[in-house]
């Protein structure tokens, strides 16, 4: 089940579409249950995929690439939600051209081309969904998505959510909420290496 630059695609456009829709509301209030507001939270999640993009072209073995994004203040709802389109679709671009024996720092392990996939699909999903709680709306992403980034990032629980929905199953792996006969998860590491190596 691997995580492709396609399926951050869907991610991205998903969430997209649903930010897209409330452009005219006030994106200075808080995201979700986070005490960054929804223009804070994109600003990040726009940083951390051109982040995880710059460790797939450069490859270091030790340590993040030098680099931070930061959106423009004067920056407005509708260029917010471009910057999470173009900052997915540069990650998902690198992870296009890059062979899937390549491998790159992140703490939690030496990722490949479909675990940065996957750390970047569950970065725009995750933190879409903290804006768009911010903004009274709710991400509906693509569920096979979802099931492939449970089965990459989290092998530990992934076989016993087999029979939850994928996108309820994503959340709760990442703390997000609780699931019959499972308390939210208040310790958690996704596995950035491949499975097997």
């Amino acid at each position: 089940m691997t995580v492709t630059a396609d399926d951050l695609d869907r991610a991205a456009g998903a969430v997209a579409a649903t930010l897209g829709s409330v452009t005219g509301a006030d994106w200075s209030r808080p995201a979700g249950g986070l005490e960054w507001t929804c223009r804070q939270t994109v600003e990040h999640l726009a940083d951390t995929l051109l982040s995880y993009a710059a460790q797939v072209v450069s490859r270091p073995v030790d340590r993040f690439v030098r680099l931070a994004a930061v959106v423009e203040a004067d920056a407005g709802p509708d260029e917010l939600v471009e910057c999470v389109t173009c900052a997915a679709g540069l990650l998902a671009f690198a992870v296009r051209g890059t062979p899937a024996g390549v491998r790159a720092f992140h703490p939690s392990g030496q990722a490949d081309p479909a675990g940065f996939a996957a750390m970047g699909v569950a970065e725009v999903l995750l933190h879409g969904e903290d804006v768009a709680a911010g903004l009274g709306v709710a991400v509906d992403p693509p569920r096979p998505v979802c099931a492939r980034v449970v089965a990459r990032l989290f092998p530990d629980v992934a076989p016993g959510l087999a029979d939850t929905d994928p996108w309820a199953a994503l959340r709760w792996c990442a703390g997000r909420l609780d699931l019959p006969a499972r308390p939210r998860r208040h310790a958690w590491q996704w596995r950035g290496a491949p499975i097997g190596g």
